[in-house]
């Protein structure tokens, strides 16, 4: 595994893994500090740690792992993948509790693409599809409240 990280990190590796509980997800990503812009500026996410390898982020009652392609490089999981092509196809990264409408304007302001724009789905939730630099979908939701009920397709 190559790292760029030349100082000590805020956590050792056994440490911060047994804090670890329910599902983990560790994304990807072609740039650390790209990723984090996306995640801080669009989403609302705190960063907990971050280095040139690695960064832990903490919203909405989640907390998930980036990790940059580098650090990668001996993995076994790299035999499936090619780091050229798209990422995450296939899968929603939802974000429940995160304002599908101020997250929409964030994203259009630092040019992230939008999928699909701001609607209220019959499944009772207001949501965006945002597409981040490393091709991941984020989906902001958050119910549909009484006032808004502009409710669309499934």
């Amino acid at each position: 595994m190559t790292k760029l990280r030349t100082s000590e990190p805020w956590l050792p590796a056994s440490e911060y893994a047994k804090k670890l509980s329910g599902l983990g997800i560790n994304l990807l990503v072609s740039d650390i500090q790209k990723a984090i812009l996306f995640h801080e500026k669009v989403l609302n996410i705190e960063v907990i740690y971050s280095d040139e390898d690695f960064a832990v982020l903490k919203g909405y009652g989640s907390e998930w792992m980036l990790h940059a392609d580098h650090t990668y490089d001996d993995h076994p999981f790299l035999t499936q993948i090619s780091l050229n092509q798209e990422r995450g196809k296939g899968i929603e990264l939802r974000l429940h509790g995160c304002d599908p409408d101020k997250a929409r304007e964030n994203a259009k302001r630092l040019g992230f693409s939008i999928l699909a724009e701001v609607n209220d789905k019959n499944h009772g939730l207001r949501e965006v599809y945002i597409l981040d630099q490393d091709g991941y979908v984020w989906v902001p939701d958050i119910p549909i409240s009484k006032k808004n009920s502009n409710v669309g397709g499934i």
